[in-house]
């Protein structure tokens, strides 16, 4: 898979598709959800190389051999072999990102990405998440996070906190893996799936004082609400599942397994009031947007019906 996804990576990015390839191309990423998500991360990772390499190069950020440096050139994915196409790009990145102290990353819609950070820290980014890092302070790793998910790969540093920004509260570990999900609203979804966090919410929010969470716990919280769930290991493994493509829900209402499609993809999903409150279950892939709607959603929910309005929104409402 990762071999193909490498392969429709290259021709992608260095060559017009016939329209029989096209169709070819269609065919693979049908064949399984996964096979989309490997070909983003192959694509997103050779577009920052080719914007960044350079730059870093020239400033001395990076200091690497010039046959190596050579990949960033427009043309360095048709000259490269598959393999060598990702022994590079692995090479590469963990040579040069790692320098980088300060970087601000935004995701688009339907894609993820994921960082190498200077303390050797990995970052999985779900599409439309807009990340900021600071590491410029000796004291401490700060990272911004105004909106969108990441899992943090922690490196353990006790005597620097790693230290999480968002628009809902303060998320502060030493060493750990967790995941953060927030908006600009200020609703904060936490849950750790190693070690331990701190959560500070931000004044307003439903809780005050700190929240100290434990492998297997979550949080919940906004201005009005807080939830925590703790000792629910499995639970907390199924919050990471959109690294891989999938989204788990259960018994979640309709309204908002909708709006975690809608932002995923960046578009508009219309639903019924009298319909949103409406439960489902299951393991969903979250690449196929047109599959959940139009099978998956409608085999869960029997009642609903969904339709595509000619200027290509979707409303989902009573049979």
């Amino acid at each position: 898979m990762r071999d193909a996804a490498a392969r429709w990576a290259v021709r992608l990015e260095g060559e017009v598709l016939s329209a029989k390839e096209r169709r070819a191309l269609d065919a693979w990423l049908a064949a399984d959800p996964t096979h989309r998500a490997q070909l983003s991360r192959y694509c997103q990772f050779s577009t920052d190389l080719e914007r960044q390499l350079p730059v870093l190069v020239a400033e001395g950020a990076a200091d690497v051999e010039r046959e190596v440096a050579a990949v960033a050139r427009s043309w360095w994915r048709r000259s490269l072999p598959v393999a060598a196409f990702a022994a590079a790009a692995a090479a590469v990145a963990w040579m040069v990102w790692p320098r980088v102290q300060v970087r601000e990353v935004v995701t688009a819609p339907a894609h993820r990405q994921t960082i190498a950070l200077a303390d050797g820290t990995r970052a999985d980014l779900n599409a439309r998440t807009s990340l900021k890092v600071d590491f410029s302070d000796t004291q401490r790793r700060l990272v911004q996070l105004d909106r969108g998910e990441a899992l943090f790969q922690v490196a353990k540093n006790p005597a620097r906190p790693f230290i999480v920004v968002t628009p809902g509260g303060r998320v502060r570990v030493t060493g750990t893996t967790f995941n953060v999900r927030t908006d600009p609203a200020g609703r904060l979804e936490v849950a750790v799936l190693e070690g331990s966090v701190e959560v500070q919410p931000l004044a307003g929010a439903a809780a005050t004082e700190p929240l100290k969470l434990a492998a297997g716990d979550q949080v919940t919280l906004d201005r009005a609400s807080l939830e925590v769930q703790r000792g629910q290991p499995a639970a907390t493994a199924q919050v990471a599942a959109w690294r891989d493509g999938w989204v788990v829900f259960e018994r979640a209402p309709l309204g908002e397994v909708l709006r975690r499609f809608s932002e995923f993809h960046g578009r508009e999903i219309a639903v019924a009031p009298d319909i949103a409150g409406e439960r489902i279950s299951g393991r969903f892939g979250l690449d196929d947007l047109d599959g959940f709607l139009f099978s998956d959603l409608e085999r869960a929910l029997p009642a609903v019906r969904v339709e595509r309005t000619a200027g290509g929104s979707v409303r989902v409402q009573r049979r």
